[in-house]
């Protein structure tokens, strides 16, 4: 029991606590890694969507109770809101549409050229094997 209404204590309370210390306490989550082809990354069980220009390039992914956000050079490429449901993928619709373009840019880079390829005759490696061809019985 306090003997008293808590509002009187809290003159007191405040004289007993300490300061605050002079520099802000880290908080949140930090990690470095390396952006992944697929241009989305996994925290906490759910996959939020980064820009595509920096697959393949270090970020820095910084989340705390209400954001996740990603950074590449110093440049914010990514700023979603943190879910808290589990197995959710969190996409931007920039980053979305960057996706698609890059993807049909690559297709069409590595799309195979479509040309004419000759039938060679079988008869041929026969003579350049010096294997003479009997018409009744095959190669002799």
């Amino acid at each position: 029991m306090l003997g008293c209404r808590p509002m009187d204590r809290i003159d007191a309370d405040r004289q007993a606590m300490l300061k605050l210390p002079p520099v802000r306490p880290v908080t949140g989550w930090q990690h470095s890694m390396r952006l992944p082809r697929d241009h989305y990354l996994r925290f906490d069980s759910n996959d939020y969507s980064v820009d595509p220009a920096v697959i393949g390039r270090t970020i820095q992914v910084r989340a705390d109770l209400s954001r996740v956000q990603v950074w590449c050079e110093g440049q914010l490429v990514a700023d979603h809101q943190r879910l808290w449901a589990r197995h959710q993928t969190v996409s931007e619709f920039d980053h979305l549409v960057a996706g698609r373009l890059l993807r049909r840019d690559r297709v069409e880079v590595v799309r195979p050229v479509q040309t004419e390829v000759e039938i060679r005759n079988l008869a041929d490696y026969d003579t350049a094997l010096g294997l003479s061809v009997d018409a009744d019985h095959g190669a002799a």
